[in-house]
């Protein structure tokens, strides 16, 4: 697994070809993979928010109290596994329109692995701070992009002119699970779940 990360870091096009290579399971997937890396921002953030608090406009930090943190961490944890599933499911749906014939597996596999500086840079959430957390964020998103695009073609087998098709439809999808999760969120918080501040 982190031999994969440090490829997806250092040379993307040539990692996505070992990547498609290799026989995976969704289960040894997620326990080696998904498991740990969607962990690092929810635990990030759970330390930063109850550790060191957000501090708006230089004023004094806002910490949560470690009971709510808690619940919201675990619920942020477990919407970033079924978004990776969810992602991983659309990509195969999908790859039926551009001829490619890959595993819902194989889609899982790949949606995970693309998400991979998303769960990295939660390590952002270790220090709440606004500019961190954009510019830190930004980087991340960026950088996931970019694996998408380089990496769709090469692991569906496709021609570079319909991965980049298919890419800009899963970045798309992806931003409406993204919106459907704050969605989700907020309404899990009118239902009593949201954040308790310490006073």
């Amino acid at each position: 697994m982190i031999n994969h990360v440090w490829g997806l870091f250092t040379h993307p096009g040539q990692e996505w070809r070992e990547i498609r290579g290799e026989e995976e399971t969704i289960g040894h997937m997620y326990l080696s993979h998904v498991l740990l890396l969607a962990a690092i921002p929810a635990i990030s953030a759970y330390i930063g928010a109850t550790q060191v608090g957000w501090s708006i406009n230089g004023g004094e930090p806002v910490k949560l109290t470690e009971a709510s943190c808690m619940q919201l961490a675990i619920l942020s944890y477990l919407a970033m596994l079924a978004g990776v599933a969810v992602m991983g499911g659309f990509i195969h749906w999908m790859a039926r329109t551009y001829d490619a014939s890959p595993t819902l597996t194989q889609c899982i596999v790949f949606a995970a692995y693309t998400a991979t500086p998303l769960f990295i840079g939660g390590l952002a959430g270790l220090y709440p701070h606004v500019w961190l957390f954009m510019l830190v964020g930004t980087a991340a998103v960026c950088y996931t992009a970019y694996l998408l695009y380089v990496g769709l073609p090469k692991f569906m087998n496709i021609p570079d002119d319909e991965g980049f098709m298919f890419s800009s439809s899963v970045l798309a999808v992806g931003l409406v699970v993204l919106v459907a999760i704050i969605a989700l969120s907020v309404i899990t918080w009118g239902m009593g779940v949201g954040p308790v501040y310490v006073r």
